[in-house]
């Protein structure tokens, strides 16, 4: 007996729009997983870490940041939470195009600010500081 609280799908038409509405969601999903991911790195937090902070396994944080498990409301506004961000962080920027790929400019910025947040010293970091704006300040000549 079919259950009521499910309707009966028959014909290939309302298969068809499931279809196009998964892969529709699926972007979204995509991009807010991409976002949680680039923000945790970019505050230089592990994985491990974050899962602890919103009150996961890592197994769970990871599926999180590669879209492999779907993220209910509750647990965005935890993540949210958690990485100093408003819920609309995930969603800015998100044209409908699909995830946008980070390029190898953006990893290494994205490095260079993980690796700057590990420094504890505050005289080492601004050694670092101060370094970056005299490279920054004088134009390489080619």
């Amino acid at each position: 007996m079919a259950s009521l609280s499910r309707p009966i799908r028959t014909g290939g038409e309302s298969m068809a729009k499931r279809v196009r509405a998964r892969s529709a969601v699926g972007m979204i999903d995509d991009y807010v997983a991409g976002r949680i991911r680039e923000r945790r790195i970019m505050l230089g937090l592990t994985q491990q870490h974050f899962a602890e902070m919103i009150g996961v396994s890592y197994q769970q944080a990871h599926k999180y940041e590669r879209g492999l498990s779907r993220i209910w409301a509750g647990r965005l506004f935890e993540i949210a939470r958690a990485l100093s961000v408003p819920l609309t962080y995930f969603y800015e920027g998100f044209g409908g195009e699909g995830p946008r790929q980070t390029t190898p400019h953006q990893r290494m910025l994205l490095e260079i600010a993980r690796n700057f947040a590990e420094i504890r010293s505050e005289k080492q970091q601004e050694a670092v500081s101060q370094l970056v704006r005299v490279l920054a300040s004088t134009q390489p000549t080619e």
